[in-house]
């Protein structure tokens, strides 16, 4: 249902659709961001929208929305997640998680959050609340958030009839379901190479 909603507001809206969903994901989005971007994939391969000012769109939109997170934790301290646990009693656990990746990682916990769900959202709080400077949080974030967004855009153009079950075996396997996803595709691509050709 919710895809349903997401899709008719990119016909509508195109491009800040796109936005304006990944950035207000901090702020709890009931569509997972996985299912955004592939969704953003798909559309492209509908000829909806073009694929490069819709793939800028949604890794601005994913960036920008995590930035938040940063620049909350950073000016407002630990109060601010107090208010997101007391908003949503689900992410404690979530929150336990992060500090651990955190403190076990340091500055590498950016890249490994990405991919897995909540904790995305938590981290950037967690290391504005520690006052990790600007550059180096830009860095890892950033460049990491553009290998991720690159990863499920193109899984939108690739399956973008599974989005819904994608989601839901991302949110519950995390990168397990990339890696078997990878898996798949290569064995498709060397199927079709290596397919004879069929004679005339």
């Amino acid at each position: 249902m919710h895809y349903d909603i997401l899709l008719n507001l990119i016909v509508h809206y195109g491009y800040l659709a796109l936005f304006f969903a990944l950035w207000l994901g901090i702020v709890g989005m009931p569509i997972p961001d996985e299912a955004i971007v592939m969704t953003g994939g798909l559309v492209t391969t509908l000829g909806l929208l073009h694929p490069i000012p819709a793939f800028i769109l949604t890794y601005m939109g994913v960036v920008s929305g995590l930035s938040v997170g940063y620049f909350l934790g950073n000016r407002i301290g630990v109060k601010i997640l107090d208010r997101v646990i007391k908003n949503k009693q689900s992410t404690g656990s979530y929150l336990v998680k992060s500090q651990a990746i955190l403190n076990k990682f340091g500055k590498y916990a950016l890249v490994i959050s990405y991919f897995l769900p909540v904790v995305r959202h938590l981290m950037p709080y967690l290391v504005g609340i520690g006052k990790m400077p600007y550059p180096k949080y830009a860095l890892y974030s950033y460049s990491t958030g553009l290998i991720w967004t690159l990863i499920y855009f193109f899984l939108g153009r690739l399956f973008g009839n599974y989005i819904e079950q994608l989601s839901i075996l991302v949110e519950k396997y995390g990168w397990y379901t990339l890696g078997i996803l990878a898996v798949v595709f290569l064995v498709l691509r060397l199927y079709h190479y290596a397919k004879p050709s069929p004679t005339v």
